[in-house]
């Protein structure tokens, strides 16, 4: 048991009501005044028919005192030590008073009590000090041991992972990633630390049963047949066996047994259905999903993120448990640059920092995104050795497309919605592909060597993107190339793919800065598209090029406020959720995300939405009625635009937000549980124009 802190802040021995503190005080205080007036008085009690002078009373208050005084020390230590020694002392003068009266012999058995009681708090005050250094001792000592045992635990758990991996090369890795995405999502569910940790740790182990599937198996390169799948379904049943024999953390084999079970009870291997399912294995099992598909396996490349985010609510009520797949939806979306990922397949140079090209775009690295944030490259060119008179330049490809990465084939490009810019020497020479307009600027620097007396050639790139503006500039220590490149909409994202042609690239490192550019950082060599060049309402017009990059302005929330607006997806939005949101917040400068920042909903007009638990609780309520033709239907609408009315109702803090569209009618009640008062709203979205926005109230 942890000890407790007493009113004044000291340790207490033993866990002692402050009452008995305060009433042996008492008792202590009272005895001692009374030994002092006795000592000073010629007190006559009447006992009977015989009068007594009985000024010995001085040692039987005396006594009282110094019993109390004692206790003190025994339950409150360094508090009642001193309170003791205060209140002992003050007993001296009226026994002093005593012993140079007449009643000197009746009150030396008091100075002896006293003399004595001060020993005694003495000894058993520096007893109670040895206590606390061997209990203290005790404690550090099982602490030790209790770190010690969570180290070999966490050194155990690391070696049964690394047991697993190794059998198959293409879910190394898979283990880790799937701990430390079931920890988030624990974490955004209001689970504390030591919940977060026992899910880590069971999801960290979830896949310890495949030591007993066969390698073959386990390896196989393509898909398993209905047997050998069979086989691998009896992996969670090992893991069950494997782990339950540790007692001492039974949750555990609760990660393993259950990770492969379904919300709609189709799993396995028992058919477990809904809440049914243990909760660690409900989170454990949209963590896992999510990583499978964004890792590369034998058979397919990784599916890209908003595409597994499509499946995730696909899947929301089958496969998974709602809540946490509604969690899952929301962590992707705040993943903007997609760094919840296979790393080693999917960083830029695979896990490395080097790049062997042959054939010119044989080799081209994974896409590196620019954005308003100055991205920082450096690397060393090196030309193959039979080619270093007539080396080329490497290049950077400009491009975008789901998965950032480069793809020559009609499929997947068409699938993965590849879409190629230019392509940027480093020498200056451009390749234009999808692209308004480009322009490059060379500034050479005279009295230098040029490049070509090197043989390996150090290069520095700065590359930033804003909105529909990209800027390179490359710079080889002779020469600064600066290439400003005008997209076709700011919507789009913008990757560097470097490559080049018989020579090697390596020594890369990429930094990127903490602070966005200024909007002005890149100068304009082309008129911005907008898509918000309609009718303007009460507010000004939005353009929202991605996830809640922008917004309209807040409007104070009362009951009875309708907005109204026209709502057209970009010609980019590829996704349900391309789509507006509406969101209940609360910031004291009134900017969206601003000062002081807490939100209360944020809704979709697709039908999902999000909370923040801290603040207020939600209940949406979504129903389709005949008018929705499905989701392509849905998309399509979006993409032709549409008006949109968002309808509020408010009861204090208590918050209807109603709004029906092609086909979904939304109704999302939130409680305002912090009892802030003042709520806004306003319209954001991913990848949509928002123009005629009007407030209307009834």
């Amino acid at each position: 048991m942890r000890a407790g802190k007493n009113a004044e802040g000291t340790t207490e021995n033993r866990k002692v009501p402050r009452y008995v503190y305060v009433i042996l005080l008492s008792v202590c205080i009272a005895s001692s005044a009374l030994t002092s007036y006795v000592a000073r008085s010629d007190v006559r009690v009447l006992i009977g028919e015989k009068v007594l002078i009985i000024s010995s009373l001085t040692g039987v208050f005396s006594s009282v005192a110094n019993i109390c005084a004692i206790l003190l020390v025994v339950f409150f230590d360094k508090l009642g030590f001193i309170t003791a020694i205060a209140v002992t002392v003050a007993q001296f003068p009226g026994l002093i008073i005593g012993l140079v009266s007449n009643e000197t012999l009746n009150n030396l058995p008091g100075v002896f009590s006293l003399l004595l009681t001060i020993m005694v708090v003495i000894v058993v005050r520096n007893r109670n000090k040895q206590l606390e250094l061997f209990r203290n001792s005790e404690v550090e000592h099982l602490r030790d041991q209790q770190k010690l045992s969570q180290r070999l635990f966490e050194q155990t758990a690391t070696a049964l992972v690394n047991a697993v991996d190794a059998k198959d090369t293409y879910s190394h890795g898979h283990s880790l990633r799937v701990a430390e995405y079931s920890e988030r999502i624990a974490g955004l569910m209001g689970k504390n630390d030591d919940e977060c940790y026992k899910i880590y740790y069971a999801a960290l182990l979830h896949d310890v049963g495949k030591i007993g599937i066969d390698d073959a198996i386990i390896t196989k390169k393509g898909r398993l047949t209905d047997e050998e799948y069979e086989i691998m379904k009896q992996h969670p049943v090992l893991g069950n066996q494997i782990l339950s024999s540790i007692g001492e953390y039974p949750y555990l084999s609760i990660g393993a047994h259950f990770h492969h079970e379904r919300y709609d009870g189709k799993g396995y291997p028992d058919g477990l259905k809904g809440e049914d399912i243990p909760e660690i294995a409900r989170i454990i099992s949209v963590a896992d999903a999510y990583d499978a598909m964004t890792s590369n396996r034998s058979y397919r490349q990784a599916i890209p993120q908003q595409l597994v985010r499509e499946e995730i609510v696909k899947g929301s009520g089958t496969q998974f448990d709602p809540k946490i797949a509604k969690i899952m939806q929301h962590i992707i979306d705040l993943d903007t640059e997609y760094k919840m990922r296979e790393r080693s397949a999917f960083a830029e140079f695979a896990g490395k920092d080097e790049l062997v090209c042959g054939e010119f775009r044989d080799s081209i690295s994974d896409g590196i995104l620019t954005d308003p944030k100055l991205t920082k490259i450096s690397l060393r060119f090196t030309p193959n050795d039979n080619n270093t008179d007539n080396a080329r330049p490497p290049a950077i490809v400009l491009f975008d497309s789901l998965d950032a990465r480069y793809h020559d084939d009609e499929k997947t490009i068409k699938d993965l919605y590849y879409f190629e810019y230019c392509e940027i020497g480093f020498d200056g020479k451009i390749k234009e592909e999808g692209c308004r307009r480009t322009q490059v600027d060379i500034t050479r620097r005279e009295g230098e060597k040029t490049a070509k007396d090197s043989e390996s050639i150090e290069y520095s790139i700065e590359a930033v993107k804003v909105r529909d503006h990209v800027l390179i500039t490359i710079d080889d220590g002779t020469s600064t190339v600066k290439v400003t490149v005008a997209l076709p909409d700011s919507s789009r994202f913008a990757y560097l793919g470097l490559t080049g042609e018989n020579c090697l690239i390596d020594d890369v490192q990429i930094d990127k800065s903490g602070e966005n550019v200024p909007d002005d950082y890149i100068p304009r060599i082309a008129e911005e598209i907008s898509f918000i060049d309609g009718p303007v309402g009460d507010v000004p017009n939005v353009q929202i090029d991605g996830y809640r990059t922008s917004s309209t302005q807040a409007i104070p929330v009362v009951d009875g406020l309708s907005i109204v607006f026209h709502t057209m997806s970009l010609p980019t939005a590829r996704l349900v959720w391309h789509c507006p949101f509406i969101v209940l917040f609360y910031s004291s400068d009134l900017i969206p995300e601003g000062e002081d920042y807490k939100e209360f909903a944020l809704i979709r007009i697709d039908g999902e939405n999000w909370q923040s638990r801290e603040v207020a609780t939600n209940r949406l309520i979504v129903n389709r009625t005949d008018e929705f033709d499905g989701w392509d239907a849905w998309k399509e609408a979006n993409h032709e635009g549409f008006e949109c009315t968002v309808s509020f109702e408010r009861k204090g803090d208590v918050v209807v937000t109603s709004t029906k569209n092609r086909g979904l009618f939304i109704r999302n009640i939130t409680t305002v549980v912090d009892g802030t008062k003042d709520i806004y709203a306003c319209i954001s979205g991913d990848q949509v124009a928002l123009t005629n926005v009007r407030i209307k109230q009834s």
